[in-house]
């Protein structure tokens, strides 16, 4: 256990030693290479790459230089990533085989190794992280620490100021002053409802009770979210940290973290930090020699989409089946085990030190009006700069997609973005401009949710996005209320039957009262917003409904039992790229005459529509 005091001495000596991690003119003679240990960079060998630079290192006994684990630098598209520290030198698409030349050429010869620096979209090379595209328009406050630490050493997370802010309010706030600064922060949840932060912890707190809970969310089920994955691997401290801190201000000594067991990493690196905190005296009894006592564990989800649920996940927490319980009671008054609970996500708490150390004047001139603060977004799908971002609430969809998302691939035409995952909606190209903030994503028919943005192109098939998210709504239903089980497999059939071309005009009105039914009767919160994909997909693009309705066509080729697939000879260059790329040799023509496409060969599989750079396929 360590005394306050040793605790500030941690971090005043590893602050200076650690400079160079933030400050390209620190004056060192120190490198510090800096390996992603995030989960993609890890599943293209940065594990091997990282053992390759330590070896290297100690073999040829090269000093001053040492060899950092880090969580996620966001740019995923660009991973395995190496950067250089202080000259802050960005290396991308790292191999292990590249490990020898990087130490030779750019530690002991001090020369760029050219061919491996990151090229922007542009075709620049890029030399330095803070001059690509991708971060320009970024701030980062809940991703502050991730690629900057190593997230398994609790002292280099304690010399960026870590465990100040719990310092800071055992110290010198009283509990109601502590929730008064999140109040006027304006925080609000992150895990998608989008509820003021302060005011559920307010109302936590109000209530009588003895023991207390304080939960935290980890339970990240959206198809392509790994906002939270990313900030437990990079920065998992933060979390702990924050949760202390709400312990104290709602009057609770004890914490739950519900993780999905399919993030080992996470998981991994969770154990550590609480153990680590443990030993420090960060968490248990009598913290900072305040008398509070709180202390965490970590309880690990089966994978099921409805415990993201709060009340779900309290009864998976419980040992219990995973089902939304009636509210009223809402956890504030009746949580775990029956007694008062906070619950917030991680990227919620994420956000809640630099709040306590800056202040709420601070975090509230960040964003808009009603949506303050910042939002961390996992951007994949059709677009070149997959990765994880950190935007200012208010920043525009376009901003994101084209200036830091690099735009869509293979010059194609941006469809829609998806949002909120099975509970969100589509934002069509009309609403490119749209700032993304709760209030501004309601009023199109979308939502925030927990941060899943999926970029589409024109290739995509709108009828059979809905009926993708359908489909996965239906086998994660809990079963527990007939409007979500039953409901949700009508809505899902009539998709599948429009898909094969075996739907009819009055199917489209079936799907809409359905929808509504569904909205109006469900249960949980997660049946209530099952059907919002289909709804938004239907008001925008209700011509493709038709098509697929009335017509029995695919104008995407995507629905391949009702697509057709040609070539417009008024386009077609005659280039032959969409008879090289057929996987059928379906596609016939003599070098430089306009193609044509064989219907009885043609599988329908879409290659040559995304292969031709003249748009003559549809």
């Amino acid at each position: 256990m360590k005394t306050l005091e040793e605790i500030r001495k941690i971090r005043e000596s590893k602050k200076k030693e650690l400079e160079l991690r933030v400050n390209t003119k620190a004056d060192t003679r120190e490198k510090h290479i800096l390996v992603c240990h995030g989960t993609g960079c890890t599943s293209s060998k940065s594990n091997v790459i990282l053992e390759n630079f330590k070896n290297i290192i100690k073999e040829r006994n090269i000093e001053n230089v040492r060899v950092i684990k880090t969580g996620c630098f966001g740019l995923c598209a660009k991973g395995p990533i190496v950067i250089i520290r202080p000259e802050d030198t960005f290396y991308a698409m790292v191999t292990p085989d590249d490990c020898e030349e990087i130490i030779e050429t750019h530690i002991v010869q001090g020369k760029t190794v050219d061919r491996l620096l990151c090229k922007d979209i542009d075709g620049s090379i890029v030399n330095r992280l803070d001059d690509l595209n991708f971060y320009k328009k970024q701030k980062r406050i809940a991703l502050k620490n991730c690629g900057v630490i190593n997230p398994e050493d609790i002292d280099e997370y304690i010399a960026f100021d870590g465990y100040l802010a719990l310092e800071k309010v055992l110290k010198e706030q009283s509990r109601d002053e502590v929730i008064e600064t999140v109040s006027k922060s304006g925080l609000r949840g992150r895990g998608g409802a989008g509820f003021p932060t302060g005011k559920k912890w307010e109302l936590t707190k109000a209530v009588e009770g003895e023991q207390k809970y304080v939960v935290c969310n980890a339970d990240e089920g959206d198809p392509g979210a790994f906002m939270d994955r990313s900030i437990l691997e990079g920065d998992p401290h933060c979390v702990l940290e924050a949760m202390a801190i709400a312990g104290y201000a709602i009057g609770a000594n004890k914490g739950y973290i519900y993780v999905r067991a399919e993030y080992p990493i996470a998981v991994q690196r969770l154990k550590i930090a609480i153990n680590q905190a443990r030993e420090y005296g960060l968490l248990g009894k009598n913290i900072f020699d305040t008398g509070f006592d709180f202390d965490i564990d970590i309880r690990l989800g089966a994978g099921a989409f409805v415990c993201g649920e709060e009340t779900a996940l309290l009864e998976s927490i419980e040992g219990k089946r995973g089902q939304p319980r009636i509210k009223p009671p809402y956890p504030a008054a009746s949580g775990l085990w029956g007694k008062p609970t906070l619950i917030n996500n991680v990227e919620t708490y994420a956000n809640i030190t630099k709040i306590i150390l800056n202040g709420a004047d601070w975090y509230s001139s960040i964003g808009t009006e009603n949506s303050k603060g910042t939002k961390v977004f996992a951007l994949g799908g059709n677009v070149n700069n997959i990765g994880l971002v950190e935007v200012p609430m208010g920043t525009t969809l376009r901003e994101i997609v084209y200036d830091i998302g690099g735009g869509i691939p293979n010059g194609r035409d941006f469809k829609a973005a998806q949002t909120g995952g099975p509970s969100g909606g589509c934002i069509p190209k009309e609403h490119l401009d749209t700032p993304i903030d709760y209030e501004s994503l309601k009023e199109i028919g979308s939502m925030m949710g927990s941060g899943g943005m999926i970029i589409m192109d024109d290739t995509k098939c709108m009828v059979n996005l809905a009926r993708f998210y359908l489909e996965f709504t239906v086998s994660e239903s809990c079963g527990k209320c007939t409007p979500c089980r039953i409901g949700t497999k009508r809505m899902l059939e009539i998709l599948e039957r429009l898909c094969e071309g075996k739907g009819e005009e009055e199917d489209l009105e079936k799907l809409d009262k359905l929808a509504h039914m569904i909205i109006k009767s469900s249960v949980c919160g997660l049946g209530q917003t099952a059907p919002n994909p289909v709804i938004s997909v239907m008001r925008y693009f209700n011509e493709e409904f038709k098509e697929h309705a009335i017509d029995k066509h695919c104008r995407t080729s995507e629905c391949k039992a009702i697509s057709k697939i040609t070539i417009n000879s008024e386009l077609c260059k005659g280039c032959g790229l969409c008879q090289k790329s057929c996987p059928v040799n379906a596609i016939e023509g003599e070098a430089r005459e306009v193609r044509k496409i064989n219907q009885e060969k043609c599988i329908k599989c879409g290659t040559c529509l995304s292969k031709c750079p003249f748009k003559a396929i549809s």
